[in-house]
């Protein structure tokens, strides 16, 4: 039951918008890539630009329909599905000719694919039994979907009356997909959601089929190795199999930044290659329990379990090392492919200032009203925008999707950090306390800070197609990762894939650490940051925690150490000095001196 992919690597969510359409793009040839299915509104907007693309009738969903958010993504998802089946089989009956998507399909290929090997050997003897089992050999990218475990908004009827929790966003979002004609993975991002995971088992396609199939996967997105075993167990209790963990950067990565508790990448990757073998055998025999007692079909040996990894990565030779050393199955490219147009929907301003970007302009923010580190990008029209406003003293955006709508200090219904509803009664409230001005302006600037990120991650889509964003909000929000910073042009989808396969280099000229070095500086910025914060108002509680944080931090730096790969000598001068930097960062004592 092992998944056949014909590329070792995956383009990841990004945004809303950025990879919505991703796979009609590039799953015919042989990319898999992930969608987001948070803003129903986006993937409808999106359903009409393809079909009418493609001489396909087209009718709208309605708000007014019963369970339209569902409805919305699912018929989304199955055009999808069949845009890329259709590229598929046209593919079949193509010339090798340079210039179709059959010759590209082919070169784009790694060197190690063993078809690779077999469509060089045609180049030289164009045999027509080799040509025939090349047509027969390919196979799409996965068209693999993402939901944001804890973005799960209670929704309301007309009358206001709360909707029940089967309507909520995130259990919405899963019916559209389990329901969709998809043969591919549902991929849980951003922590665990009881009643998200109580609520996968009530679709079949989740569980093996008569041939031991599972038409739908599950894949955890996970920064740790004890949350991706309580995970799974959680899972497995209820007979679902977790067909991949997907490892990402706690803080070297785009988007949200989850932060572990000072554990690298290096160590974490350590662990489940050590322990893989034992989790895979402990989830298997909860999983296969749970099947037998419900009469289900179980499987009649231990599925495919896939560890991959993203997050950072920068080369071909950071690839390599990942996928032979730590033994993944297979790697995620982000934030480089928002320069590539041929894959990813970026509009033409927001594409520029990112392909002359400085190493400046990519910063760790509080802008998210999850209330979660963010990557943000100064340069963007949206961090413009929010600048804008404060200026003319109307802080906050007007809010309008409400996905991201969870606190309730002045209503009853939840409102968004980052609306200016919200900005306007607690900027209010502060203003009554009469603080120093100082504390005041401290405060003030926390709460401005957030901006909105349901409209602004997904506008860059709408303007690529022409579409004019409803209410007038064209700002744009994008969440690069730091490694961007090393990349610099607009690139083609073949001069990417060749980077990432060795065969070319199209890094800048800027000084680019080891992705495990740049992570690692990242985390120490990151406690500097935590340590200041906390000092005036420090508890054993926080005491305790950052002098995990610090232990975790040495502790990855003493494994780093130790690794015996080739050029890693080189990079010891930039671990000492952090290891130095790590040591000196003073952590008081609260427990001793209560004690």
């Amino acid at each position: 039951m092992s998944k056949k992919l014909a590329h070792s690597f995956h383009i990841p969510v990004m945004g809303l918008g950025f990879t919505i359409d991703t796979p009609v793009k590039v799953a015919h040839l042989g990319i898999s890539s992930v969608i987001s299915i948070m803003d129903d509104h986006l993937v409808e907007e999106m359903r009409e630009v393809h079909a009418k693309a493609n001489n396909r009738p087209f009718q709208a969903i309605l708000k007014t329909e019963n369970d339209y958010r569902a409805k919305r993504i699912q018929a989304y998802l199955n055009l999808v599905n069949e845009l890329v089946n259709e590229k598929m089989e046209a593919m079949r009956h193509q010339s090798f000719e340079e210039g179709t998507d059959l010759h590209r399909y082919f070169e784009l290929l790694p060197e190690s694919s063993a078809l690779k090997q077999v469509y060089q050997n045609w180049l030289i003897s164009k045999e027509e039994v080799l040509e025939n089992y090349l047509r027969e050999s390919i196979i799409p990218g996965s068209i693999d979907v993402n939901i944001m475990s804890k973005v799960n908004k209670t929704n309301y009827s007309k009358d206001g009356e709360a909707l029940e929790k089967e309507f909520s966003d995130a259990l919405s979002a899963l019916r559209g997909y389990a329901l969709s004609d998809l043969k591919s993975s549902v991929i849980f991002s951003a922590g665990y959601n009881p009643l998200l995971y109580s609520y996968i088992d009530q679709f079949a396609d989740f569980f093996p089929n008569e041939k031991e199939e599972l038409k739908k996967q599950i894949i955890l997105k996970v920064s740790d190795f004890r949350s991706a075993l309580t995970q799974g167990k959680l899972l497995a209790k209820k007979g679902l199999w977790i067909s991949e963990f997907r490892i990402e950067s706690g803080l070297n990565c785009g988007g949200h930044a989850f932060a572990t508790d000072g554990l690298l990448l290096g160590p974490i990757l350590e662990e489940f290659k050590q322990s893989r073998a034992d989790m895979k055998k402990e989830l298997f025999d909860m999983c296969q329990k749970v099947l037998v007692e419900k009469g289900l079909t179980h499987f009649s040996d231990i599925p495919e379990m896939r560890i991959t990894v993203q997050g950072g990565i920068g080369t071909s030779e950071e690839n390599e090392f990942l996928l032979d050393h730590y033994e993944t199955q297979g790697t995620g490219w982000g934030s480089p492919f928002l320069l590539v147009p041929e894959a990813t929907n970026v509009d033409e301003a927001t594409l520029q200032a990112l392909a002359t970007a400085e190493e400046s302009d990519y910063y760790m923010s509080h802008a998210s009203p999850l209330g979660v580190p963010f990557n943000n990008f100064r340069k963007s029209s949206s961090e413009k925008q929010r600048l804008e406003r404060i200026e003319k003293g109307r802080p906050g955006s007007p809010c309008n999707l409400e996905y991201l709508s969870t606190n309730t200090e002045f209503t009853e219904k939840p409102i968004c950090t980052a609306s200016r509803q919200y900005q306007h009664a607690k900027i209010k409230e502060l203003e009554a306390q009469n603080l120093p001005s100082q504390e005041l302006k401290k405060q003030v600037d926390k709460i401005t800070e957030k901006a909105c990120l349901c409209t602004g991650l997904g506008t860059s889509a709408l303007k690529n197609y022409g579409i004019k964003p409803k209410h007038h909000l064209h700002a744009i929000a994008i969440c690069p990762g730091p490694n961007l910073a090393y990349f610099s042009g607009v690139y083609s989808l073949k001069e990417m894939v060749d980077h990432i396969y060795g065969r070319i280099n199209i890094l800048n000229t800027q000084e680019r650490p080891n992705l495990f070095v740049k992570e690692l500086g990242l985390y120490v910025d990151y406690l500097k940051n935590e340590l200041a914060e906390s000092m005036e108002n420090m508890n054993v509680k926080q005491e305790r925690y950052l002098k995990t944080f610090k232990q975790n931090l040495l502790a990855g730096v003493e494994y780093y150490k130790s690794l015996q790969i080739p050029n890693w000598k080189d990079m010891l001068p930039d671990l000492k000095k952090m290891e130095e930097h790590i040591e000196g960062l003073i952590i008081p004592s609260l427990e001793r001196n209560l004690a």
